[in-house]
């Protein structure tokens, strides 16, 4: 019998599986936005990807995504 691994239900919230690897939300943006610029938040918008560098440890905390 095999016995399953656990999904990191942090991690499973935070990363959606693509076909070029995983996306993710950008830092930085949730709050105490007053002090930074229209311009640093409107560049804060939007997915970026999981670097290379990370894309193993969240294929180890995220494995049936």
């Amino acid at each position: 019998m095999k016995i399953k691994m656990k999904t990191r239900s942090g991690a499973a919230k935070r990363f959606k599986r693509t076909a070029n690897g995983f996306k993710r939300k950008q830092a930085f943006k949730s709050h105490i936005l007053t002090k930074k610029s229209a311009k640093r938040i409107r560049q804060l918008r939007g997915l970026k990807m999981v670097d290379k560098s990370d894309e193993a440890a969240v294929r180890r905390m995220c494995p049936y995504i």
